[in-house]
């Protein structure tokens, strides 16, 4: 009997502020038994090593990537345990990586957080590393991409190429955390945008109380 064929969740981390969006989004894909195709960014390695101190190298990239995971939102180390045996690492720069293919299995695409230089990379197809040819690839083959952009304010340039991506079949998603689920740490409004990207992509979890058509229910009252 064949073995079941892999259908990985690709998810791109470009240079934008928000790194913690895209570990609690990798957290939820994994622990909903989710494969994971990761593909971060040269900025976005910047972003991770000012927002955390860590770094993420391709060399040392697991280890690297399950201390990033085990991180809480206020930086606490090994706040969460995490296997990482899911995940299949890409460099940026592999433009001959397999999410660079139409023919590459794949469920679909997470861009989690968003940059406008991404944003802009994508909404005109320049493809100019494997994040933004692998968001490109995903929008020709008609697979469902979500983009949380993380910008604020937005400019009239950056709305537009914003509706030229919904025109083309993308989710834009703001990381824009909502209050009603009763948040009272920091985690629980990363935990809110991140559990609205995945119900973007429809992948179960329980990171966020959701509304029940209640006045109050997320007080704790």
């Amino acid at each position: 009997m064949s073995q079941q064929q892999r259908m990985p969740w690709i998810v791109g981390v470009s240079g934008a502020s928000g790194t913690p969006f895209a570990a609690s989004v990798l957290r939820g894909l994994l622990a909903a038994g989710e494969s994971v195709d990761l593909v971060v960014s040269r900025a976005s390695r910047l972003t991770l090593l000012d927002e955390t101190g860590l770094a993420y190298r391709d060399a040392h990239w697991r280890e690297d990537l399950a201390a990033w995971l085990a991180r809480g939102a206020d930086g606490k180390p090994d706040t969460f345990d995490v296997d990482v045996s899911g995940v299949r690492h890409w460099a940026a720069g592999d433009l001959a990586a397999g999410p660079s293919s139409g023919s590459y299995p794949a469920k679909g695409m997470l861009i989690v957080p968003a940059s406008t230089a991404c944003v802009a990379g994508v909404a005109l197809g320049l493809s100019k590393d494997l994040l933004q040819r692998a968001a490109s690839v995903t929008l020709k083959e008609r697979r469902k991409l979500v983009v949380a952009v993380r910008e604020t304010p937005l400019s009239g340039a950056t709305l537009k190429q914003l509706v030229a991506l919904d025109d083309a079949g993308a989710v834009v998603l703001p990381a824009s955390p909502g209050f009603y689920a009763g948040a009272t740490h920091i985690q629980d409004l990363v935990d809110f945008v991140a559990g609205r990207v995945l119900d973007a992509a429809g992948v179960p979890h329980r990171l966020y109380r959701r509304w029940e058509g209640k006045l109050g229910g997320g007080s704790g009252g």
